[in-house]
């Protein structure tokens, strides 16, 4: 749970400390006077990046040369992480208890955040690359072997181009071994936590929009080796296997043409597709505004439960304006279908009926100007 944080020139947030400690936290307030800013500072000290730009200079405030955020969280009674972030010069400093961290990876599973925002509808009708990278988003929230994972094979796929397009060719057998290595502990990786999606999603996609038979259905760039085996009792059975690395690197050579033609890798987990199809055809080009928003919204929603279920830890839920184009019917059903969460952050705008959603022990804040004022229950 976080129990505050502390801003310097960080966005138009005035410089002072707010009090975050309850379990649910609204802000409300018309757009542009800090809202998002709000859930941006509390992503950026779980992950240590923004989910809105990637030129940190654009998050000081106007006039000013730095920022930082500093913010307490509570695990339990007996572990309590201080994380600071300080931007200035053109250069981040991440600081955790006090110590100086070298890698943001030591940093991610401090504070398990799920974000749901806006542009989640890229999950849905956006490029290959969108949904990839969400799969791969779940896997790092507790996995760090993956983070490692999908920067070896980042870089040995950057090499391998840059050979393809200097026509280095000579060079091309070293990397295509670490290619298909990384590439197939990617792709079994993948495989895996797609399986475990489809048991959440497709239920909670039913119970929302009343339309069944929605799943999520994973397919490699390096196929699957399928195979025929013959039972005790005489009856043939089919088995999908991963290739092995030696198959893939055969794969490559057998490529080879291909990737010089084009000067880049024609294949590999870079261009693993991932789609929802519902009965054996694709199912967002066919969907409604509202259908595809509903799925990125229960993507965030089968996330959170997916990390539950493979950590035994609650997230952190960060809700930016949300559920704001949903019909009342569809956000009650969402608010009663949102997984156990450690704490949870809602933006509103002032019209929203956001009482409704409210507990006992709620904190509402007023948000104007990047100033905030607590709303008395």
């Amino acid at each position: 749970m976080f129990l505050y944080q502390t801003f310097y020139n960080f966005r138009n947030l005035k410089n002072d400390t707010i009090d975050l400690s309850s379990r649910e936290v609204y802000f409300v307030g018309e757009n542009g006077q800090g809202k998002s800013n709000l859930l941006e500072s509390l992503y950026y000290s779980a992950y240590g990046t923004s989910f809105r730009t990637h030129n940190e200079s654009q998050i000081i405030k106007n006039g000013e040369k730095a920022f930082s955020v500093n913010s307490m969280f509570k695990k339990s009674d007996d572990d309590m992480q201080k994380i600071t972030l300080v931007f200035e010069n053109g250069k981040k400093r991440i600081d955790k208890n006090g110590k100086r961290i070298q890698d943001r990876k030591e940093l991610i599973n401090t504070i398990p955040c799920i974000l749901f925002c806006h542009d989640d509808m890229k999950f849905a009708i956006g490029e290959p690359e969108c949904r990839r990278f969400f799969i791969d988003q779940s896997l790092t929230l507790y996995d760090n072997l993956y983070i490692d994972d999908i920067r070896n094979y980042k870089k040995i796929l950057k090499s391998r181009n840059l050979i393809l397009k200097n026509h280095q060719y000579d060079l091309l057998e070293t990397f295509d071994s670490q290619l298909a290595y990384y590439g197939l502990i990617i792709q079994e990786k993948r495989k895996k936590a797609i399986f475990q999606f489809n048991e959440i999603f497709g239920k909670i996609f039913y119970e929302v929009t009343g339309i069944e038979g929605v799943k999520i259905v994973y397919e490699p760039s390096w196929k699957e080796i399928i195979t025929e085996k013959l039972t005790a009792d005489n009856k043939i059975i089919t088995e999908k296997n991963f290739p092995a690395s030696q198959d893939i690197i055969n794969l490559l050579l057998s490529r080879q043409e291909l990737d010089k033609r084009f000067e880049t890798s024609m294949s590999g987990p870079h261009r693993d597709k991932i789609n929802f199809i519902k009965d054996k055809v694709l199912f967002v080009p066919t969907a409604s505004t509202g259908q595809r928003r509903l799925l990125s919204l229960i993507l965030r929603i089968a996330q959170s439960i997916y990390y539950t279920r493979v950590t035994g830890l609650k997230p952190v839920l960060l809700m930016d304006d949300v559920l704001l184009e949903l019909d009342p019917d569809k956000r009650a059903k969402i608010n009663s279908l949102l997984p156990e969460y450690e704490q949870l952050f809602c933006t509103f705008l002032p019209g929203e009926p956001y009482e409704r959603y409210m507990k006992d022990t709620t904190k509402v804040y007023n948000i104007k100007g990047g100033e905030w004022f607590e709303r008395s229950n």
